[in-house]
C-alpha cells in the first residue's frame, strides 16, 4: 500500500477497497478491535445488515422484545438486569434494576441510560467514575451510529445529548469507538452508600441489537448492601415483576 494510493483514498479517489486492504489499513494504523469494524461500516456500507428500525415508518418501539428475555429478566429476582437497544432505550428491566437506579428507572426521563448519563444531575452524581463511564457510553453510542447511519431517533437523541452536554459534544466529535462487554464501577446509591459493582453487556443474538445488562456486586460488603436494598424495594412494591417498556 503506497503513500499515493492512500492519500488518493482518503480523497475519495479510488474505489471501495475490499476487506483484506480494510483489514491491512487497520493494523497500519494500529486501530483497536472495535474501531477496526467502524472502519469497516464506514468504508462498506453494503456490509451491515438492513435493520427495520431505520426504515421510514417503523414504529417508535422498534423491534419487540423476545418473551423468553422477559422470562429471564423475572428469573433474576436479587441482580439489577436491564435491556436496552442500540439507542440505550431501556426496553424492560426487572425490579432490582429499579432498586439501584430509582423507581422511575426506564420511565420519562430516565427510559435512556446515555440520556440519564448526561442530563440527569442525580444519575451524574452518583457515578464515581462518571468520567470514564461517560466516555465509554459515548463510544458505544457512535458504534451504534455506524451500523444505523439511517436511525431518525437515534440521530434526535445524539442532537439531545450534544446540545446539552459540552461534555457530550466534545467526545461524540473525538469519533472515539467502543462496543463494551464488561466493565467495573463504583456509585453512590442514597441508601445504601458506595457500591462497588461489576456490569457484563450480552448480545441477545447475531439479527437482533437488543443487549442484556446484568450487574453483580464486585465485594462482599456490595453484596450485602445490594440484597439490603433489594429487599427493601421488594417490600415497598409487593408483586412487582419484569417491567416490559416495549410490546412483546
Amino acid at each position: 500500500m503506497s503513500v499515493e494510493w492512500y492519500v488518493r483514498l482518503e480523497q475519495g479517489r479510488v474505489g471501495t477497497p475490499g476487506a483484506a486492504v480494510l483489514n491491512a489499513l487497520a493494523e497500519a494504523l494500529r486501530l483497536t478491535a472495535d474501531e477496526g469494524r467502524h472502519l469497516h461500516l464506514l468504508a462498506r456500507p453494503e456490509s451491515r445488515r438492513e435493520d427495520p428500525c431505520d426504515a421510514p415508518g417503523r414504529s417508535e418501539s422498534g423491534s419487540p422484545v423476545r418473551a423468553s428475555l422477559l422470562q429471564l429478566l423475572d428469573g433474576i429476582p436479587l441482580f439489577p438486569a436491564y435491556l436496552t437497544d442500540h439507542r440505550l432505550d431501556v426496553l424492560a428491566h426487572n425490579p432490582a434494576a429499579q432498586a439501584l437506579f430509582g423507581p422511575g428507572f426506564g420511565t420519562g426521563r430516565a427510559d435512556n441510560t446515555a440520556r440519564m448519563l448526561f442530563l440527569d444531575p442525580a444519575s451524574r452524581a452518583g457515578q464515581l467514575d462518571w468520567q470514564r463511564v461517560a466516555r465509554e457510553t459515548v463510544g458505544h453510542l457512535r458504534a451504534g451510529h455506524a451500523r444505523h447511519p439511517g436511525d431518525p431517533r437515534l440521530a434526535a437523541l445524539v442532537a439531545e445529548l450534544r446540545g446539552n452536554s459540552a461534555e457530550f459534544d466534545t467526545w461524540w466529535s473525538d469519533h472515539t469507538v467502543l462496543e463494551r462487554s464488561a466493565g467495573s464501577k463504583r456509585v453512590r446509591h442514597p441508601e445504601a452508600g458506595e457500591l462497588r459493582l461489576h456490569y457484563d453487556i450480552l448480545s441477545t443474538g447475531p439479527a437482533s441489537d437488543h443487549l442484556l445488562f446484568t450487574v453483580t456486586p464486585a465485594d462482599r460488603a456490595t453484596e450485602h448492601a445490594l440484597r439490603r436494598l433489594v429487599a427493601a424495594h421488594t417490600s415497598r412494591t409487593a408483586g412487582t415483576a419484569v417491567h416490559p417498556i416495549t410490546a412483546a
